[in-house]
């Protein structure tokens, strides 16, 4: 059995301790995934199928319009640079801190306590995103089958409950769900894409520009090229950043390092895979939706921000009927479910890797379960927020009641938004912390290249990204950027950041012997390694 690392044992440690600093019996249960069920954690977090319905329609009708899918391609180079820096650090540290980890050995732990706790709090809010879409989706799907108008904070709770239950236990039984869940979606967005290949394309044939680099910094032109009556011109930066969101919880790879079988390969390879695969796939999915709709109306589509149409339309012109539409409706709901769940898992393992760090919540948060090795205190933590923000929202949002602007609009706009503000931010943070870990500490040695050059050019992509976004923000926010909470994300976002960095210094003065595990605890043949 593996035994975690002790503050004070390697290179750079500030002190050392005579105790293990996390009890066998506190430890997650090693072995339980294997390159799949991470990979399967990973995509989930992303999910594929909500990603290209929701986000796809946004790009093109007010982005890059028909170069929607070259802004895919172009997001996937820059993702993959960061990756390169984040994979590296992966070899040699595998903790389910993830980011939280990297950034302490990296650039400290001041940083790394306020990353880490800018990480949880994004992983805290993306579940409660994940949880209104899913809820709005839903709402949805059973009034178009069977025509019951169910209150949403009843579907909401519901799928609460459900992802409290999966969490609590042993992480395999999500993994299993997860997996089933994905495949489904991957193969029926497979299944429309290749089906528009086959048959050539639509109208206007296999529309090649969409895969031109150059269009993807090309703005929607006003009309959309087409002459539509009422259609602003779109803008790049937009195209670019919707690509980008689409990604956001394929770094999650690094969270379950302690619950895989082989951290060391599987860890890097899962998150290669995540990167590399899903911007393939994004590309080639978005491409064929353009080429299978037609120019024209995929961009008459997209500017009404109908997904549905823009998939679930083609899908059921091409693959049989309108029993299709049903089965991609199941599959939103179920693919937003899923990517609620990772992100719960994600969101709980963060508090959990903070919490056993410090004395006060190592008996809490800092514990897990006796038998399903799960962190079950912070999991059940995790719920209790995701609720509350719920509630919140349902209550105090204006038309709240009603799914589209209470599920959709508001909970899921606005916490998509902070989660993603706070996300990017961090790996722009991360890939500093690589550069410094291999060529200014030198801990170990390492390659100007893969070490250095790549994962700055990644930070640098990253720190773009956030200035889309910024530059973008409104628009971002649609129609919840009238709210008091859209206004106030940013000014979150820093204070969350400098009050974790407070409280780290704060340690660092007052309790030296608990600054000096933040960050620390790692599994031994994961850490140091050569």
């Amino acid at each position: 059995m593996s035994t975690d690392h002790l503050p004070g044992t390697g290179p750079g440690d500030p002190a050392r301790t005579e105790e293990p600093l996390v009890p066998v019996a506190s430890r997650l249960k090693a072995g339980s995934l294997g390159l799949l069920g991470v990979l399967f954690m990973a995509v989930a977090n992303a999910a594929p199928i909500t990603a290209m319905t929701g986000n796809v329609p946004i790009a093109i009708g007010s982005g890059n319009g028909l170069g929607a899918p070259a802004g895919f391609l172009v997001a996937t180079v820059i993702l993959t640079l960061f990756t390169v820096g984040f994979v590296a650090m992966a070899r040699h540290i595998t903790t389910a801190g993830g980011f939280y980890g990297f950034i302490s050995h990296g650039l400290g732990q001041v940083w790394g306590l306020a990353a880490g706790v800018l990480a949880t709090v994004a992983y805290v809010v993306f579940e409660g995103s994940l949880i209104g879409i899913f809820s709005y989706f839903a709402s949805d799907a059973i009034d178009q089958w069977f025509g019951w108008d169910v209150d949403w904070l009843v579907l909401a709770g519901v799928g609460i409950l459900i992802v409290a239950v999966l969490g609590y236990f042993d992480i395999s039984l999500a993994a299993i769900v997860l997996g089933v869940f994905l495949v489904a979606e991957v193969v029926l967005l497979s299944a429309l894409a290749l089906s528009v290949l086959v048959r050539g394309g639509g109208p206007d044939g296999i529309v090649w520009q969409s895969v031109n680099p150059v269009e993807a910094f090309t703005r929607l032109p006003e009309g959309g090229g087409f002459g539509i009556e009422g259609l602003a011109a779109g803008s790049a930066a937009i195209g670019l950043f919707f690509a980008f969101w689409s990604w956001v919880g394929f770094e999650t790879t690094a969270v379950y390092g302690e619950e895989s079988r082989n951290p060391k390969r599987i860890v890097p390879r899962a998150t290669l895979l995540a990167v590399v695969g899903l911007g393939l796939f994004y590309t080639f999915v978005s491409w064929m939706v353009i080429s299978g709709n037609g120019a024209r109306r995929s961009v008459e589509l997209g500017a009404s921000f109908d997904g549905i149409g823009l998939f679930a339309g083609l899908a059921e012109r091409n693959l049989g009927g309108a029993w299709v539409v049903d089965v991609y409706l199941f599959l939103i709901v179920a693919g937003s479910f899923a990517c609620a769940l990772a992100f719960h898992n994600a969101a709980a393992r963060y508090m959990y890797a903070i919490g056993r760090e410090l004395p006060a919540w190592r008996r809490s948060l800092g514990a897990t379960h006796s038998v399903h090795g799960s962190p079950h205190v912070a999991s059940v933590v995790q719920s209790l927020v995701t609720a509350v923000l719920t509630v919140a929202f349902y209550v105090l949002t204006v038309g709240g009641e009603d799914p589209l602007q209470g599920a959709y609009t508001y909970q899921y706009g606005l916490l998509a938004l902070m989660g993603t503000m706070a996300i990017l931010l961090v790996q722009s943070i991360c890939s500093a912390a690589v550069v410094v870990y291999f060529h200014v500490r030198k801990v170990h040695p390492g390659n100007v290249l893969t070490t250095g050059v790549v994962p700055a050019l990644g930070g640098l992509g990253m720190l773009y990204v956030v200035y889309l976004l910024f530059d973008n923000l409104s628009f971002a926010g649609g129609g919840a950027a009238v709210s008091p909470f859209f206004h106030a994300i940013p000014y979150l976002v820093a204070a969350v950041f400098v009050a974790a960095a407070g409280w780290a210094l704060w340690l660092r003065s007052r309790r030296p012997e608990v600054f000096a595990t933040i960050g620390r605890t790692v599994l031994d043949e994961s850490h140091e390694r050569a």
